[in-house]
């Protein structure tokens, strides 16, 4: 073989040679680092009751029309889920943004002038007049996917956004579960403290009764006096807490607090739901805001991808054609012109910028990929959380109204033992507030236990699953 021919074979070769170098140098992102959580088997809690599985109205549950209206009122009409929506257009903004590098340039000009110039001591003017159309055209070739990397990232900052926006209204639905459940609670402590003060009244006319017949003394009428006044002393601070809590209702449905209210008046008539909790797996694909630490992370994946290809030499193909001539707005007999270009730019010394971008983006990532496993462990420990609230609420519900109801039998007893002269005053003193504080007890008990039902949900997600990995799953 020739010296010629085997330079000519060599050619193909090591031009193919390049270019499987410089495709393989072609892009900079690795698939983004793993949480690096193991997920446990299962949960130490148990849910209590029957659970029901995960739905999307979930908060069908609690057996209320007027609740779902609510919430459905809230999703049209709440500020905070309005700020989420414009948040998520802003960052489809930015995703059109970022991939339309990924696309030629192209821009028209039009022009046409007339100058005039005198020189000195001459009497005449001279005149030139000129029109001008051209088309131009740049593209820069994304070789080292520099722009491609950077619309992965807007892309996935735009599936943060908008998993963001499903958190939004998850946390708005359970603030308006709980509101609405804040309110009916302090309605029917309302209706004891009224009851209580019925009660204590009727005490009061016993003890003056009594006290005609010379079998009481005015220290027991006065006694009993300042328990009526305690109890009417109770109501305000309820009446203002249902006001404050009506008020925290309606702007949570975007409306005005004056004039609004609820017709529901007593929350005993509502069902408690307890949610089936599945796996600590299921949970990556359930909540929303794990899904935006994912796709956060996802996002400064691409972002180091986007500043190593930034060290790399960029290509720019130019190119125009257009017409001038010396007539004003006119194309008469024109002169045309056809240009064809390309640049390479190499980034030689910029005092380590670049590089300072690419150890930032690493940086970025690490703190990402600490802020998804935290927020992971962060879930697990809701879910954990809200499991033993939602057991030990109900235990504590079935154990407060045997309470309640033992201290209602102890009043009954004492009032007929005091009116028969067998104990005296201080012993249905005592079992009236022994009934009043196990009463309003057991009303924020079962509050209690209708919130640890919603934060069950709300950790389980509220029945929200990913749409990206359930499009992917087998049917």
């Amino acid at each position: 073989m020739t010296t010629a021919a085997a330079r000519r074979r060599a050619v193909p070769a090591a031009a193919g040679a390049l270019l499987a170098l410089l495709a393989g140098c072609g892009t900079f992102n690795a698939p983004p680092p793993s949480h690096g959580v193991a997920m446990p088997a299962g949960y130490t809690q148990t849910p209590a009751g029957r659970p029901t599985l995960l739905a999307a109205d979930w908060w069908q549950g609690f057996g209320s029309g007027e609740l779902a209206a609510l919430i459905a009122a809230a999703l049209e009409g709440s500020p905070d889920l309005a700020i989420a929506i414009r948040r998520i257009e802003q960052a489809e903004a930015q995703a059109r943004v970022a991939g339309a590098p990924l696309f030629p340039v192209l821009n028209l000009n039009a022009g046409s002038s007339r100058a005039e110039s005198r020189a000195a001591g001459a009497s005449r003017t001279a005149t030139g007049d000129a029109s001008s159309l051209s088309l131009s055209a740049s593209y820069e070739i994304d070789f080292w996917e520099k722009n491609a990397s950077g619309a992965r990232a807007a892309l996935s900052s735009l599936a943060a956004s908008r998993f963001d926006g499903e958190t939004a209204r998850l946390t708005l639905v359970s603030g308006v579960a709980n509101a609405y459940f804040q309110v009916l609670s302090v309605r029917d402590r309302l209706r004891l403290a009224r009851d209580n003060i019925a009660i204590a009244e009727r005490v009061l006319a016993v003890v003056g009764s009594r006290l005609k017949f010379g079998n009481a003394s005015g220290l027991d009428l006065n006694r009993q006096q300042t328990t009526v006044l305690t109890q009417r002393a109770a109501v305000p601070p309820l009446q203002l807490q249902e006001r404050q809590s009506l008020a925290a209702l309606a702007i949570l449905l975007g409306r005005a607090p004056q004039g609004f209210n609820i017709a529901a008046n007593s929350i005993t008539a509502l069902g408690v739901p307890v949610a089936s909790p599945g796996l600590p797996s299921d949970l990556l694909l359930r909540r929303p805001d794990l899904a935006s630490a994912e796709a956060q992370l996802a996002a400064a994946n691409a972002n180091i991808g986007a500043a190593r290809a930034a060290l790399l030499p960029s290509i720019q193909l130019t190119g125009s054609a257009g017409v001038a001539t010396s007539a004003l707005l006119s194309l008469a007999n024109p002169a045309r012109s056809l240009s064809l270009g390309t640049s390479l730019l190499q980034p030689i010394f910029n005092a380590g910028r670049l590089q300072a971008q690419v150890d930032i983006s690493a940086s970025r990532q690490g703190e990402l990929v600490e802020t998804y496993r935290r927020a992971i462990l962060a879930a697990l420990a809701d879910v954990e959380n809200s499991l033993a609230a939602a057991g030990r609420s109900a235990e504590q519900e079935a154990l407060q109204q045997q309470v309640r109801d033992g201290a209602r039998r102890s009043l009954q007893l004492a009032e007929l033992r005091y009116k028969a002269g067998s104990d005296d005053l201080l012993t249905v003193l005592d079992a009236q507030r022994t009934l009043f504080s196990a009463q309003d007890q057991a009303a924020q008990v079962l509050l209690t236990r209708l919130q640890a039902s919603v934060a069950l949900y709300k950790a389980l997600g509220g029945g929200w699953r990913n749409p990206a990995v359930s499009a992917q799953a087998p049917p």
